[in-house]
């Protein structure tokens, strides 16, 4: 049976340093993308899926983002409070999963963007997904192709879907797009404080718990001011 998370977790707690001068007033999820929050896009996005509820984390000028969303119905908006520590990528999850709940969530960066293909990308992997096998499913974008991102790639695809990280010295074929499936047993014996995500990636990968599922359709890395062009210009090309 597929697995349809009624629930997500959307990371939105960053300081965005890449991303100024824009972020020196507004936390980068409110930063727009073809006239639209770079949040309001995951969010839109978790609508379609069905998502009844989000969870956000906020930090840095969160009362903005608190303000921005206060009116929001769909899915329904619940904030993990992190102006007092900011917890990482995992520390964060750990601090929210009382909001989460016992069954597996999407997990999506609020600063991610893609245009879908034939099929979303989120019915995709609610259907991939297989708790059974999997602590984690991450969509991945090819190294390559995908707008504004240049770095090294994070992991290659094993014959069977289950994914390796790729060494130091490496390039790999693919880079993690910033939304996945999680299961809370990702986070059994996780670390207290701050910590990164990619550690329980880790640990799920040498379990063999760790797969991926491409991307169909095109990401978009906006990470500075200079790729917001480019991001829109690839979005006027799919639209019009």
């Amino acid at each position: 049976m597929p697995t349809n998370p009624k629930t997500a977790m959307v990371l939105a707690a960053g300081l965005g340093v890449r991303m100024r001068p824009l972020t020196d007033r507004m936390p980068k999820p409110l930063v727009k993308v073809a006239g639209k929050p770079l949040i309001d896009h995951v969010l839109d996005r978790l609508a379609e899926a069905n998502v009844a509820r989000a969870v956000v984390n906020v930090h840095y000028r969160a009362e903005q983002i608190e303000q921005h969303l206060a009116a929001r119905k769909k899915p329904k908006i619940a904030i993990s409070d992190e102006r007092g520590l900011l917890l990482g990528t995992g520390g964060g999850v750990v601090k929210a999963l009382p909001l989460i709940g016992d069954q597996p969530f999407f997990h999506i960066n609020s600063d991610t963007i893609w245009i879908d293909g034939p099929q979303p990308n989120l019915a995709r992997l609610a259907a991939a997904f297989d708790p059974a096998t999997m602590d984690a499913l991450l969509l991945l974008a090819p190294s390559s192709g995908s707008i504004g991102y240049t770095g090294r790639g994070d992991y290659a695809f094993g014959p069977d879907g289950r994914l390796r990280r790729r060494a130091e010295r490496e390039v790999a074929p693919f880079v993690f797009a910033g939304a996945a499936i999680l299961s809370p047993k990702l986070f059994a014996g996780a670390p207290k404080g701050e910590f990164a995500l990619t550690y329980l990636f880790d640990r799920a990968g040498s379990t063999g718990r760790l797969h991926g599922l491409r991307l169909e359709g095109l990401w978009m890395h906006v990470g500075t001011p200079d790729a917001i062009d480019s991001a829109e210009a690839a979005i006027r090309a799919s639209t019009g």
